[in-house]
């Protein structure tokens, strides 16, 4: 039982590549089935972790993984596909390359065994906004109302990636 929810993330990751192809023949529903069963992955692998107390180091690293993957093959398939501005898919991977980078900077300054990045509200707002993103573009939804959605998402994005690198600059002088 310990490593159902590590089974389960990994089972999340096979989703990626099925929910391209979909994507790419253009069966967005089926895409859009695809990805909220993703989330009801991601949502009981934690449960399941959490409440029978089977959390493991593994699965500490691959769920956040296994979200990253969806979320960067997700904007970068629908760029290519046109479906939303190239700017956007910019805007998402350069963040996470950007704090990746920062993170690996800051690794020549921090104790790794008692270090731990401590989510945000804007991250959890940027996670959020970048699912409401995805669906919003796979049901169909144009006009102002999506460049809305794109703008909020690509703002918030952008800002809870800064709030990152500040707050874990500041925390390092503290």
């Amino acid at each position: 039982m310990k490593n159902l929810p590590n089974l389960i993330t990994v089972t999340r990751i096979l989703f990626i590549p099925l929910f391209i192809a979909l994507l790419v023949y253009g069966h967005d529903y089926y895409a859009l089935g695809v990805l909220i069963a993703a989330g009801f992955s991601d949502a009981l692998d934690g449960f399941i972790a959490r409440t029978w107390g089977v959390r493991t180091k593994l699965g500490a690293y691959l769920d956040p993984i296994a979200d990253k993957l969806l979320f960067f093959s997700s904007f970068i398939t629908l760029a290519v596909l046109n479906m939303i501005p190239k700017w956007v898919t910019i805007v998402v991977v350069g963040r996470d390359v950007l704090l990746g980078i920062t993170g690996l900077i800051l690794l020549n300054f921090i104790d790794l065994h008692s270090y731990q990045i401590r989510p945000s509200i804007l991250g959890k707002m940027t996670t959020v906004l970048q699912v409401l993103t995805i669906f919003v573009v796979l049901i169909g939804l144009k006009g102002s109302l999506l460049g809305t959605v794109l703008w909020v998402t690509a703002v918030v994005t952008a800002a809870s990636g800064f709030h990152y690198i500040y707050r874990e600059i500041r925390n390092l002088r503290t």
